[in-house]
């Protein structure tokens, strides 16, 4: 794994990540909160398909500089710089949870440069017409996410109060955690080492405009969901399988939040077909 600073026009710096110089390129989007490293549960299905990770930890993760007021469509334009730090002129996106909406960004306010999107759990724009945004969440998510469209004060001020999210784990997500994908525990906690506002920023930025239409998407788009997800529930997946005119919608009965990982290999081969 090479890992390396990526220098902003800003003055901000991102910390990447590149599994090689060969490969067809995949951007990977990381959950929240997590740093940036890319899957190693997929490791093996990636060099078995010719594909090359590219990552970084978002503003205010790990080793990123903390962008306050960031937007979805300001993690494009980084992702884009980290794109032509890598010299990358056309690459595919991946992201699982509030990654995927950033992967959706991308392929939004990058164009033709995206190849394919891959997506899990993502979630759909705040206040997007016909979408209940918050109905079907667990309590936590709602309080967390509720609070960041007061504004991300008001979400700093629920994490400075000791608010300790409860994400309703069920049974099989102990039952997954206990296998490759135990790999999820090893990036969340690293992702609050640098302080607080990768996640403050993170919930806040799901509630702001996002800056970019995914309904411009052009990119083939391929968007996973579980239907027991209680973070972010399915109805964030019909909606954006609704108005993203080149993306297809895979529901997988009885999946949750955590468990939809379990198909992010399937998502892979998906990928592979399209570039």
């Amino acid at each position: 794994m090479i890992e390396q600073q990526v220098q902003l026009p800003d003055g901000r710096t991102l910390h990447a990540y590149d599994t090689g110089s060969t490969g067809v390129p995949v951007i990977w989007n990381h959950g929240t909160p997590n740093v940036g490293a890319p899957p190693e549960p997929l490791f093996a299905a990636a060099e078995r398909l010719g594909l090359r990770w590219i990552s970084f930890d978002r503003p205010g993760y790990g080793g990123s500089t903390v962008d306050r007021g960031r937007t979805v469509a300001s993690v494009a334009r980084d992702t884009e710089a980290v794109a032509d730090a890598l010299e990358l002129d056309r690459f595919a996106v991946v992201g699982y949870s509030g990654g995927g909406t950033f992967a959706l960004g991308t392929a939004a306010l990058l164009g033709d440069r995206v190849s394919a999107v891959v997506t899990l759990a993502a979630i759909a724009p705040y206040r997007a017409e016909g979408l209940d945004w918050f109905t079907g969440m667990v309590p936590s998510a709602i309080a967390a996410l509720g609070s960041a469209a007061a504004g991300a004060d008001v979400r700093e001020a629920l994490h400075r109060s000791g608010f300790e999210y409860d994400a309703g784990f069920l049974p099989a997500d102990f039952e997954m955690f206990d296998g490759p994908w135990g790999w999820l525990g090893k990036v969340a906690g690293p992702g609050l080492d640098a302080g607080p506002y990768g996640q403050i920023d993170d919930d806040a930025s799901y509630t702001r405009p996002w800056g970019c239409d995914p309904r411009t998407i052009t990119a083939p788009t391929l968007l996973l969901h579980g239907t027991a997800d209680g973070i972010i529930p399915a109805s964030h997946g019909r909606w954006l399988a609704a108005h993203c005119p080149t993306a297809t919608l895979q529901l997988h009965e009885g999946a949750s939040h955590f468990t939809i990982v379990e198909h992010a290999e399937e998502g892979l081969t998906w990928l592979a077909q399209q570039l």
